[in-house]
């Protein structure tokens, strides 16, 4: 039997002790994930904290697939197998750096041969390591399916923008509520003035996978989940549709402060933000706020004062506000007025709210 055979066999024989099914928690952390596919499909999207060794590269995988179009599997897997042959000792070595005792778990995109030959290198190695079956495909397909089966009763925080709604969500979290920052997963504070101060945004696969994450981390020790009022766009990422018609079917709480705190509370947020980056957002929402108020807002930022600039973004985010809050299609919407109130008062109120909501008694105000 030729060498090639036995590694082509190798590859096909992975034993079922080996298989991880997609209903296995893949988000635990004693074992590390490890995508074996191109670094161009492991970027469009990838099981959060799954490490990246490519069997191939973005080039090599495209000219193995045109080999297998024009000559047929045989040709490439033969070619594959030229083409990684120098680099299974830096795909071990790498393999041991990520284990450090713990299993490995592989995963290409449908659980073939790329993820099988590298647990079969691996597992030659010493490392103990599984494959995912299905591959990639499955688990987005369990991504998808998970918004769909989702059973989290939703409580919503809106409110006018600068009422400090990611600050109050901040604090819940911190005194042990499930909160889902949809802001801080998509990297965008929603608005246009969102992308300031952020990372660039994923593709909208990874804002998905990662969102799930979040969700059945909260899903397994809770019945419910806090969440910030938003458009299903946030920035260049989408709310997936099954997570975005519950939203809008849950109760709003709607928190109301008075015009100057919310000023205070933008001129705090934006006050270390470069000038340029303001000028660039205002400009952005030029052609609905007017350029005349454009321009004052311009001219405000130029002489540091933001004060003025953020009244003049609040006088056109109100209006956005009001109209969105009339088209809302939430079964209820709790006003909640607290004029300077403190955060800690605030966020005592809204936890009289959620006992009310979720023992399913009427609310008085």
């Amino acid at each position: 039997m030729s060498k090639q055979t036995i590694h082509i066999d190798a590859f096909k024989n992975i034993p079922d002790s080996q298989r991880i099914s997609i209903h296995s928690n893949l988000y635990k952390d004693d074992w590390v994930l490890v995508d074996v596919r191109s670094p161009a499909e492991y970027l469009k999207g990838h099981i959060p904290t799954a490490i990246n060794i490519p069997l191939f590269t973005n080039e090599e995988r495209a000219e193995i697939g045109i080999l297998y179009k024009e000559k047929g599997k045989q040709q490439a897997v033969l070619k594959g197998l030229e083409l990684a042959g120098s680099k299974l000792h830096q795909f071990a070595k790498e393999a041991f750096r990520l284990s450090k005792g713990r299993p490995l778990f592989c995963y290409c995109w449908r659980g073939g041969m790329r993820s099988a030959s590298m647990a079969w290198l691996f597992n030659m190695a010493g490392i103990q390591t599984h494959i995912l079956e299905g591959g990639y495909k499955a688990y987005r397909n369990f991504v998808l399916n998970g918004f769909q089966k989702m059973k989290l009763q939703i409580l919503i925080l809106g409110g006018k923008t600068g009422i400090g709604k990611t600050k109050l969500l901040m604090q819940l979290k911190q005194i042990g509520e499930p909160v889902l920052d949809l802001e801080g997963i998509a990297h965008h504070k929603g608005s246009a003035f969102g992308w300031i101060g952020e990372e660039v945004q994923n593709t909208n696969e990874q804002f998905e996978n990662n969102l799930h994450k979040e969700l059945a981390s909260i899903e397994s020790q809770y019945n419910y989940v806090w969440l910030e009022n938003e458009s299903r766009s946030i920035g260049s990422n989408f709310i997936p549709e099954a997570l975005w018609n519950q939203m809008k079917s849950s109760v709003l709480i709607d928190v109301q402060r008075s015009l100057e705190r919310r000023v205070e509370i933008l001129v705090e947020s934006y006050a270390t933000t470069n000038a340029q980056d303001l000028i660039l957002s205002f400009q952005k929402i030029e052609k609905r706020l007017g350029h005349e108020a454009t321009a004052k807002a311009i001219q405000a930022i130029e002489v540091n004062n933001l004060r003025e600039a953020a009244a003049i973004a609040l006088f056109y985010y109100d209006k956005c506000y009001t109209y969105n809050l009339e088209q809302n299609q939430s079964p209820e919407i709790i006003h909640c007025t607290f004029g300077d109130n403190s955060e800690d008062e605030i966020i005592d109120e809204l936890l009289r709210y959620k006992n009310i909501i979720l023992n399913g008694k009427e609310i008085t105000h």
